[in-house]
């Protein structure tokens, strides 16, 4: 468990204050793959560093299983270093070395001998996906393959909690997805703790399982991404959510209309026809789509209605998980 409390960081450009956190309070649970999200100059990279012990904020405490890193100093605050690992948002891997030479360097570093280097770097090539390439050099890797040694390395010393800044930055969406798939992995088979920075909602709805939005250094919301979608009021909803687009024509046929956000296969596959056969009543899907939040389908569905019992099938798919909201974002209608 990683614990942030009511951390404060500022910094000094051009002789004046920028604050950089304002009281960030977040609880990060252990084994999780934790994103947070914002926009430059958000406060992101630098509750990385603050949370990676590469810098000290100037209030608050952050604490590691419980134990307060603040406190810590010397050859102590050097020992819970090294259970973080980190992944600069432009990691430089050494032109000269070999990928399976990039990756042992921190365990060379470590003293370790080299059969247990050697095994290391070998499960870790795995992980990455990069076993065939273990002889090559950076230069002969594309931006996303170096971008998945830079993680091995971040792993080689076995860290419980790794901090990925803006892990896909600079790197084409194609292969993005496979620098993500790398750090599910190694929080699902390594067991770490992934704490990933990114600009991208949509890095966050891919991969992530809780997210902290930043805004001007303030923590704006926080909670489970898939609790958080579920009311189209909060940030991570409107940027993850599909857009609704339909006309006041198409509205105007039913006699009101609803958002309805459903989760699950089963929810977006059976709710809505059943509703409609038991309460006999027209539910007609005027605008929407669906996504995905990891692995779990998400559809956000502006609905016409008529009927009488309408009220009635409403509630009832609400009682089954749906949540239905009055739809009153004129934003989001396209005039005819």
């Amino acid at each position: 468990m990683i614990t942030l409390e009511n951390l404060s960081k500022s910094f000094s450009a051009n002789g004046n204050p920028v604050v950089a956190l304002r009281d960030v309070s977040l609880d990060i649970n252990a084994g999780s793959l934790f994103g947070v999200v914002g926009p430059a100059g958000s406060g992101k990279s630098t509750l990385a560093r603050v949370v990676g012990l590469q810098e000290r904020p100037d209030r608050g405490v952050v604490r590691l299983d419980g134990l307060n890193t603040g406190a810590l100093d010397g050859r102590r605050l050097r020992e819970i270093r090294r259970q973080v690992g980190v992944l600069d948002a432009k990691p430089e891997l050494h032109a000269e070395r070999t990928i399976a030479g990039n990756i042992a360097s921190p365990l060379e570093q470590l003293g370790l001998d080299g059969p247990t280097r050697r095994t290391r770097v070998g499960n870790l090539l795995d992980l990455v996906g990069l076993t065939q390439r273990a002889t090559q050099r950076p230069a002969e890797l594309t931006a996303g393959q170096r971008r998945r040694v830079a993680v091995a390395r971040a792993l080689a010393s076995s860290p419980s909690v790794l901090l990925a800044d803006d892990p896909t930055a600079g790197i084409h969406s194609e292969e993005s997805g496979a620098v993500l798939a790398v750090l599910d992995r190694a929080r699902a088979e390594l067991g770490v703790t992934v704490v990933l920075t990114t600009p991208d909602a949509g890095v966050v709805r891919r991969v992530c399982d809780d997210v902290a939005v930043l805004e001007a250094g303030s923590l704006i919301e926080r909670g489970s991404v898939l609790d958080l979608i579920t009311n189209p009021a909060t940030r991570t909803a409107q940027s993850l959510l599909p857009a609704i687009e339909t006309t006041r024509a198409q509205a105007a046929k039913y006699e009101r209309s609803v958002d309805v956000v459903l989760v699950g296969f089963a929810a977006i596959g059976a709710l809505l026809p059943e509703a409609a056969t038991r309460f006999d009543v027209e539910l007609a899907t005027i605008g929407g789509g669906v996504t995905r939040v990891g692995d779990t389908p998400v559809a956000r569905f502006r609905l016409g209605i008529r009927g009488e019992q309408a009220e009635g099938a409403l509630g009832w798919i609400a009682e089954r998980g749906a949540h239905v909201h009055t739809a009153r974002t004129p934003q989001a209608i396209v005039a005819a």
